[in-house]
């Protein structure tokens, strides 16, 4: 979290003002705030070596909990905390509506990390008053998405891009903007939820579907044998792109219920494939 950019509104004024922290080394000076939104993190890096495992509890949990001391020594703190987490902690390579109530058992550092940023700040929740709004999300979507979704989006206009399977499996995403209107309706919230889309769209879908918008044909299919053999070699080869876990992400359903989030917060999210490049 190296120079990272705080952006705040000054109480009263209606502006924004940057406030430049390192917070996973340090406690910045800030104003009080009546809400928190903190979306800053580490992700989207596969660690190939223990420092690198370790920067994501450094950026991640210690992040967390210096900008929670930082709230402190502000004088006032906020009535409510929003942490952007991940349906990682869950630890699931596959699975069907997957709820709040499963079990984390995430054991990656980026999982971990968030997990214990989770317990953490909802022991520093029910300690000061504040209310915790934890929202675990899947694969995000918008302009320029993190992740798996930007690099398929990226390699599939450029014929760098194979269909495992025929994309037959499903996965839960989430459209960003979705999940920022729901923030500004919940100042009152506390709790965890999963978000989705609620239509949790299959590989071929998404293929299709970003094929049509860059007008270029289908990707070729690569047989699911040949790709479970590619990635039993890939397990042998640290610095392979491809191994039996990337070929499972691919094509195994894994996909979680946002029930919950409708019942409790009036969730309505809007369709990924309707609005993905909106």
């Amino acid at each position: 979290m190296k120079s990272t950019s705080i952006p705040v509104q000054t109480l009263g004024k209606g502006k924004e003002v940057d406030f430049q922290a390192d917070l996973s080394e340090s406690i910045p000076e800030l104003p009080p705030f009546d809400r928190v939104i903190h979306v800053a993190g580490k992700a989207h890096i596969y660690p190939k070596t223990e420092a690198e495992k370790q920067g994501f509890f450094t950026v991640n949990e210690k992040g967390t909990i210096h900008l929670c001391q930082a709230l402190e020594k502000s004088g006032a703190l906020p009535k409510q905390f929003v942490f952007i987490s991940t349906v990682a902690v869950y630890g699931r390579e596959f699975g069907i509506r997957i709820t709040e109530e499963e079990p984390l058992l995430g054991d990656t550092p980026y999982a971990l990390s968030k997990i214990r940023a989770e317990e953490f700040l909802q022991a520093w929740g029910k300690q000061h008053g504040v209310k915790i709004l934890i929202l675990r999300l899947p694969l995000i979507a918008g302009p320029n998405p993190p992740g798996n979704l930007g690099k398929m989006m990226q390699a599939i206009p450029k014929g760098r891009y194979l269909s495992i399977g025929g994309g037959k499996a499903r996965k839960s995403m989430v459209l960003a903007s979705d999940v920022a209107e729901l923030i500004v309706k919940s100042e009152e919230a506390e709790g965890i939820y999963n978000l989705t889309d609620g239509i949790h769209p299959s590989f071929r879908e998404l293929e299709e579907l970003i094929c049509r918008h860059y007008q270029v044909a289908l990707p070729k299919i690569l047989p699911l044998g040949v790709a479970k053999v590619l990635g039993r070699v890939g397990d042998f080869l640290p610095f392979s792109p491809v191994n039996s876990s990337t070929i499972d992400k691919m094509t195994l359903d894994l996909t979680f219920d946002d029930s919950k989030a409708r019942r409790e917060l009036g969730w309505r999210p809007r369709s990924v494939l309707d609005h993905l490049f909106e």
